[in-house]
């Protein structure tokens, strides 16, 4: 198209970086136009502040069927900053010309940048293949970034439209570049025979060069900018980005990993950019105190060097250097191929030597905001909550619960806690379905990454309430019939005194109780939805009707799952058994409330008692029947009975951790101690193997007791056997029990054999 120089470029590259600034510089233009958010143009100025790179375009909305975020990250050595900056030096007019971030367009893209090559990777294989090669990022390096030759721009063009072909566009992407065309006629229209640059993603290049021919006699004019739609919430705001974010190691979809790789070349050039990664891997490994040699830092120079000469380059590049530093500083074999020989995100188990080499390469820089740059709503609203509360940016806090003050306190650290604002910890505090907590501790820390955070929670509304109602909104609606997470939800929406939400989550959660099908999950949320009818007072859940709903709902399908199972000898299920608890506690305690009676529970429970369950529901449904019986005696028989059924050493141990978690009360306060001397007589019958075997599922029912409990059981075996002395000794040893008894055992069979031997 006569007027318009269209530069195709792989986003956060060096290479294309330069390439922007030569023309700019070459042609001097009217327009520069630059891939990016339309939506952006009127606050331009703010786009160009002094910040401190890299930084980004957040872009958020939200209405009642679409949530979306993205980013549009700039760092020093992107080429849409370099145009931007560029041209603006240059007395250009400079714009975005694509689609805002929010438009449907995006729907599908957390990032404006990711490459739309990964999408078209038939020529890029290719490629890979001629050059032998193992990635596009090597492949990128070899051809643009170690030596670029003379023809970089004509290069690059020849590459990209390489990679485009004849193949289709995606619909979003034709909609965009459709957009964009229009922007570039425009600007052409405009500029009255002044040049006119256009930088886009190398993929979008060709289109833009046919579709602005082709319409190169419509009459022009500024596209105008999609208004953002009403009755939605978010925007677009600049953020601090960091490198770590940056960096395709991590997760981020653009084109380069190793951003401060990039950064080092685009500042110093190719073998400056070689000798910091060496300085920075050794820096990073004799931080953590991995030793490194002179000797091990000559064999890496001496091998980078040489795979640069192999692979045609007169300087090594990254890949060479990271290769030297493998080959010389990691020992062990590896288990899988070195990271950068493919792309994405580090896989579990990667040689910590290797993490430390892409940690180093991609960097710590974290941006900054120019002062002046403006924040949404949301950061101006989280300021004047915690004036108003008087909490500190740092430091310990402590919430009296009981007054109105602490109260507030506590919603306004519980809604910043829910949105995930970093340097926020509750150090203790209520918990879901425990006794009353009338007091919260909290350790604030300032963190870098505390400003970012809040502007991208901003997406969820302007005040911190209405964020934090639409958090957890989100997170209750992705949580489905998962009755855990359920749990979660309904327990943080009353900590964060979100009494609307709370009232709908419970609405709803009736309904979703009937699908669950995992009864520790409905355990943890009958605990969560009892203990606020029971407690909340304080939160203003206390004695809820929707509340009572729930806690019936979840009563029946806990004993309505619990029917279902069957099974021999097991480990003891510890959410199985803290879901009968809750059903206790609600049988106890909320009895006026529950559609099933007493006699109904108790009888569901002598079921459970049968033979073919499983040791630990059957200690269960017997400590819930000596729970549930008034009077105590027959449940204290039939228990005793029972415990002596269960004598066995691979069974004992799991169906006392069933009793001791619903009847810990009544064991302890049987009187004579029935219980705990037949224990004793039974685990005193037990040879050393058998006791091996059942020692520890007997340590795991005993947990059920804390510290003074077991106290009071020692103290008691040591009256039952006529001893005196301190029963809190039999509780410190100062070696594991089962090493203990393993030692003591093989003593045994030491002695055994010797006697057989006449040796004694």
């Amino acid at each position: 198209m006569t007027g318009a120089t269209f530069v195709g470029v792989r986003h956060h590259s060096p290479a294309c970086a330069r390439v922007v600034r030569d023309v700019i510089d070459d042609l001097r233009p009217a327009h520069v136009l630059v891939e990016g958010p339309a939506d952006m143009n009127a606050r331009m100025d703010e786009v160009l502040l002094d910040h401190d790179l890299p930084v980004a375009i957040f872009t958020s909305y939200r209405d009642d069927d679409r949530h979306h975020a993205s980013w549009s990250p700039l760092c020093a050595h992107s080429p849409e900053w370099v145009a931007l900056t560029e041209g603006r030096r240059r007395g250009a007019e400079v714009r975005f010309i694509d689609l805002p971030a929010w438009h449907p367009a995006f729907a599908d893209r957390a990032n404006r940048y990711a490459d739309a090559e990964r999408r078209h990777t038939d020529a890029v294989e290719r490629l890979c293949r001629a050059f032998a090669v193992d990635n596009v990022d090597t492949l990128w390096d070899h051809l643009f970034e170690i030596a670029p030759g003379a023809d970089l721009a004509g290069h690059l063009t020849a590459y990209f439209d390489l990679v485009r072909g004849d193949a289709a566009a995606s619909d979003s992407d034709t909609e965009r570049e459709a957009y964009m065309s229009r922007w570039v006629r425009a600007a052409v229209a405009d500029a009255g025979g002044r040049p006119v640059v256009v930088v886009t993603g190398g993929f979008h290049r060709p289109a833009l060069v046919r579709l602005c021919d082709a319409g190169l006699e419509e009459a022009a004019g500024w596209p105008e900018v999609p208004a953002f739609p009403e009755g939605s919430v978010g925007g677009s705001y600049l953020v601090p980005f960091s490198f770590r974010r940056l960096d395709a190691f991590d997760g981020y979809q653009s084109g380069m990993p190793s951003p401060r790789y990039y950064q080092r070349l685009w500042e110093a050039g190719t073998e400056a950019a070689a000798e910091d990664i060496v300085a920075s891997v050794v820096a990073r490994l004799r931080g953590r105190r991995q030793p490194v040699s002179t000797a091990d830092l000559v064999a890496a120079r001496t091998l980078a060097l040489g795979l640069a000469r192999l692979r045609g380059h007169p300087t090594p590049g990254r890949t060479d250097v990271l290769d030297g530093l493998a080959s010389a500083l990691v020992t062990d074999a590896l288990d899988r191929p070195l990271p950068w020989s493919g792309r994405g995100r580090l896989a579990a188990g990667t040689d910590p030597v290797v993490v430390e080499m892409v940690a180093a390469l991609s960097g710590d820089t974290l941006g900054r905001l120019h002062p002046a740059t403006p924040h949404p709503p949301l950061l101006y609203d989280v300021a004047a909550e915690l004036e108003r509360c008087s909490i500190p940016e740092a430091g310990d806090v402590r919430a009296d619960l009981t007054a109105p003050a602490g109260l507030a306190v506590s919603r306004v650290l519980h809604r910043l806690r829910v949105l995930s604002i970093p340097g926020i910890v509750r150090r203790s505090g209520p918990d879901a379905g425990g006794d009353p907590v009338l007091v919260e501790t909290w350790e604030l820390r300032e963190h870098d990454m505390r400003l970012p955070a809040l502007i991208e929670a901003g997406s969820y509304g302007a005040t911190l309430a209405a964020a934090a109602a639409a958090a957890v909104g989100d997170r209750f609606a992705l949580s489905g019939s998962d009755a855990g997470a359920l749990a979660s939800v309904l327990f943080d929406a009353a900590l964060c005194g979100l009494d609307e939400l709370s009232d709908r989550v419970v609405a709803d959660v009736g309904r979703l109780i009937g699908a669950a099908a995992d009864v520790g999950d409905v355990g943890a949320l009958l605990a969560t939805a009892l203990g606020l009818w029971r407690h909340d007072r304080l939160l203003g859940a206390a004695g809820s009707v929707a509340l009572a709903g729930v806690v019936d709902a979840a009563t029946t399908r806990v004993l309505w799952l619990v029917e279902v199972i069957r099974g021999g000898p097991a480990p003891a299920d510890d959410g199985r058994l803290r879901a009968l608890v809750a059903v206790r506690d609600a049988v106890i305690h909320a009895g006026a409330v529950l559609s099933v009676d007493r006699r109904s529970v108790l009888d569901a429970c002598l079921r459970a008692a049968g033979p073919d369950r499983p040791p630990d529901l059957r200690g269960a449904a017997v400590g819930m029947v000596w729970a549930l019986d008034e009077e105590g005696a027959a449940g204290a028989t039939t228990a005793e009975r029972t415990v002596r059924n269960a004598g066995r050493a691979d069974v004992l141990g799991d169906f006392l951790a069933g009793m001791f978690a619903v009847a810990r009360e009544q064991v302890l306060g049987a009187d004579p101690p029935g219980i705990v001397g037949l224990l004793d007589e039974l685990i005193g019958r037990f040879g050393d193997a058998d006791f091996l075997v059942a020692l520890p599922a007997l340590r795991l029912a005993f947990s059920w007791f804390p510290p003074r409990e077991r106290e009071q059981i020692a103290h008691r075996l040591l009256e039952g056997r006529g001893l005196k002395g301190s029963a809190s000794s039999l509780l410190r040893l100062h070696a594991d029990p089962a090493t203990v008894a393993r030692g003591r055992a093989v003593e045994a069979r030491v002695d055994d054999l010797l006697t057989r031997e006449a040796l004694l």
